[in-house]
């Protein structure tokens, strides 16, 4: 463990493309982003790499992170001075220096491969993450609904990017199930309380619901004090969509115990 990192040290966790933005890092300590593309949470104290399919077999994890030395910005052609000319030349990017790459003991595994750009988490959970979607960090309440699901057993992803006809939504829980898919949405105490957003929100649902989703919603009040219930019936709507769907696994459903409580069961 970094011994000069803090729990709430920003961290970043960026997307290496391609193989060769490994030796660069290794070689030369340096990553780049397009200015116009950072992300809100800057800058970064740590910055960490998810490496997609072009990995391999080591592919859909994060392995590597490095403290961040120091930004400066600078056109693309003197990152790359070897380069033909191009529309990109005159691109300004962030250039991010990097103390030497550290590995991880135990990589942080992406449970369900997806595209990822970047993720801003802290410290402690950049430590602490089992899985990719234990680095969320945009709302305790949704941090409230992912312990939630965990600890009922129910897989879900968080900020799940889904296109869906001419618009592309962001999700904050995606949970799969054989005969259909579930959006889980953390609303705090805002929805509904202004009135421009509901004709977004139903054109949302409904465009959601055209391709196979069940939107689910619920208030600050129900995550914090109401746990059991919204759990319930995120259990029930996972039953009647068929159970979870588990690729090379048997489906799981939900029973209810003689009290009244939700057990998930293999059948």
């Amino acid at each position: 463990m970094d011994t000069i990192a803090q729990n709430d040290s920003e961290v970043l966790v960026a997307l290496l493309k391609k193989k060769i933005q490994l030796v660069t890092l290794r070689e030369k300590h340096w990553y780049h982003i397009p200015i116009d593309h950072a992300p809100k949470r800057w800058p970064p104290e740590y910055i960490a790499f998810y490496q997609p399919s072009a990995f391999g077999d080591d592919a859909y994890r994060i392995r590597y992170y490095a403290r961040v030395k120091e930004i400066v910005e600078t056109p693309y052609k003197n990152l790359f001075p070897n380069l033909l000319k191009s529309s990109k030349s005159e691109k300004i990017y962030l250039q991010i220096f990097i103390d030497a790459l550290k590995e991880l003991s135990h990589p942080i595994p992406c449970r369900m491969p997806r595209a990822v750009v970047f993720i801003s988490t802290k410290w402690n959970k950049f430590m602490h993450a089992e899985e990719m979607n234990d680095l969320f960090d945009d709302s305790p309440l949704e941090d409230d609904i992912w312990l939630a699901l965990k600890s009922a057993g129910i897989p879900a992803e968080r900020q799940w990017a889904e296109p869906v006809g001419k618009y592309f939504y962001q999700l904050d829980f995606a949970i799969f199930c054989n005969n259909g898919k579930i959006d889980v949405e953390a609303d705090g105490n805002t929805w509904h309380a202004h009135r421009d957003r509901i004709p977004r929100d139903n054109q949302r649902n409904n465009d959601l619901e055209k391709g196979g989703w069940h939107v689910l919603r619920f208030n600050g009040k129900e995550i914090r004090d109401e746990k059991s219930k919204y759990l319930v019936q995120v259990q029930e709507t996972i039953n009647r969509l068929g159970c979870l769907k588990d690729d090379g696994l048997v489906p799981r459903k939900f029973s209810k115990d003689e009290d009244g409580t939700q057990q998930l069961n293999l059948f």
